[in-house]
């Protein structure tokens, strides 16, 4: 079907087919801005009472967005600012959505780019901001920001994104979206002084190896940083002589639990052999041919190929059987550590519909209430904070829970959602399946437990105009100072940019 939609078409009939397609592309990205902007609309008072609740209002509207479209609560939130800003601040930038004209691109870098913009002066920049941007869709990322922002310096300079003190935008980042599976990038900055002292107890870790260690002086300082990481010392040796000083086995008080299948595990054993047949260390008798490899994690589901697997083995790593409850439960309220390494591994993620955030993160939560449901694998699962609040205190939200990990959400509106357990996507032939606990009625309904919402120090709304507020200061005191704004390719991407393929901010 795919590939006879457009069969048999000439080339200026598949050009206006693809440029049709992008109009209502966007005309169904604008009516579900709409639709979006109308559910907050509904739901979200700042005059609601559980505005001070840490699950607010807002975080509740979030979790039913991100239920219907499949996504994180994080970024349906950001949607969520994307349709407001639409709806109350740039009618008419909506407009040009609304026919097709504009791009979820365009879209997202507008609203996110006057969110500064005073309200007395948004109207004037919404309508000069409209007369350009249907223009504006071939422009590079760069071009764009600067474009925008030029609009926005003419009418309200105090909105312009500046730049903060240079020492306030260090960060450190552990891997990249275009990072292979074998290796993580790491990447950001350090203080000047910060970053003397690494770079000096690298290359004392590196010159400790002797000549004979196998290892590029690239894969040398690389590790050097891994076992700084892992709290050591020094650098291990491959030289693989008993006599070398520095060959004694790296040691680390740092745990990493790794999933792997058994076959995983076997293919690193026979890589690691390979290795050492190649070098002479060892008699070829490991296994060969063809066959299942098997598959590894690291936490937050990131495939850790075969050879990575081996290096952590070869490195000291302890292979460690995981342990699988039985039918009896616990009898205590909080989980034993082998019960809950169980459930973290069985459900790798938060078991909400669409959110991402990883088991470790997560509270592992009683469905059925303890004392009334047991401490048991078919009776825990994976929540993560807001959703945990989320099913304890606001009415309406429930979940159900099946022997093989399988979880049933109920939502305050009455739709249901299904999630399966993370493990699930990667090792299908595993049996979650853990008893089957005779039917347990939900206890009542505590009415005083609303008390015990844990509290926002100030609302939602406070915190933003707070910081909006803030942020208008700081560029307005280096405008006096006669600082310029950065230009857009000194500005980085973070997790603030509101992009729709990329985690929106945390509002």
């Amino acid at each position: 079907m795919f590939d006879g939609l457009f069969a048999g078409r000439d080339e200026a009939a598949l050009i206006a087919a693809i440029e049709q397609a992008a109009r209502e592309e966007s005309q169904a990205a604008a009516r579900k801005s709409a639709a979006i902007a109308e559910l907050v609309h509904c739901t979200v008072d700042e005059d609601d009472a559980r505005g001070g609740w840490a699950f607010d209002p807002w975080n509740n509207t979030a979790a039913l967005v991100g239920a219907a479209l499949g996504v994180s609560p994080k970024r349906a939130s950001g949607q969520m600012r994307i349709a407001l800003a639409l709806r109350d601040r740039l009618p008419k930038i909506a407009a040009l959505f609304c026919q097709g004209r504009l791009s979820t691109r365009l879209i997202s870098e507008l609203t996110w780019r006057t969110q500064l913009v005073s309200d007395d002066l948004v109207a004037v920049v919404d309508a000069a901001l409209a007369e350009r941007a249907a223009t504006w869709g071939p422009l590079s990322d760069t071009k764009l920001t600067g474009a925008i922002e030029a609009v926005i310096e003419r009418h309200d300079p105090d909105a312009v994104r500046r730049a903060q003190e240079v020492i306030r935008t260090r960060d450190v980042h552990i891997g990249a979206c275009e990072d292979p599976n074998e290796i993580a990038a790491l990447w950001g900055q350090l203080l000047a002084c910060d970053a003397a002292a690494l770079e000096a107890r690298i290359t004392a870790m590196v010159n400790g190896l002797c000549d004979a260690d196998p290892r590029l002086m690239g894969e040398r300082r690389s590790d050097a940083v891994g076992a700084i990481a892992h709290g050591n010392e020094f650098l291990a040796c491959r030289c693989g002589s008993a006599d070398c000083a520095a060959a004694g086995p790296a040691k680390s008080s740092v745990v990493i639990r790794v999933i792997a299948d058994q076959a995983a595990v076997e293919a690193a054993q026979d890589l690691i052999a390979q290795q050492d047949d190649e070098r002479g260390e060892a008699p070829s008798n490991h296994a060969a041919g063809e066959r299942d490899s098997g598959l590894a994690l690291l936490p937050g589901a990131k495939v850790l190929p075969v050879a990575a697997l081996a290096e952590a083995i070869r490195g000291g790593a302890v292979v460690k059987p995981l342990w699988v409850p039985g039918p009896d439960p616990e009898p205590q309220y909080r989980p034993s550590a082998k019960l809950a390494e169980f459930v973290r591994t069985r459900d790798v993620f938060c078991r909400y519909p669409g959110c991402d955030v990883r088991a470790e993160r997560c509270d592992i939560d009683h469905v059925v209430p303890w004392p009334y449901g047991p401490t048991h694998a078919s009776n825990l699962n994976c929540k993560c904070r807001d959703h945990h609040l989320a099913k304890t205190f606001w009415d309406g939200w429930r979940d159900t829970q099946l022997p093989d990990g399988t979880v049933i959400w109920t939502t305050p509106a009455g739709q249901r959602y299904t999630t399966l357990p993370g493990s699930r996507l990667f090792f299908p032939a595993w049996d979650t399946t853990t008893a089957e606990l005779p039917v347990i009625e939900p206890p009542p309904t505590d009415p005083d437990r609303t008390v015990k919402m844990p509290r926002r120090r100030r609302t939602r709304a406070a915190d933003n105009a707070a910081r909006i507020k803030a942020e208008r200061e700081d560029n307005a005191a280096q405008r006096r100072l006669g600082q310029t704004p950065r230009t857009a390719a000194q500005t980085p991407r973070t997790e603030h940019s509101p992009d729709y393929g990329d985690d929106p901010p945390p509002y």
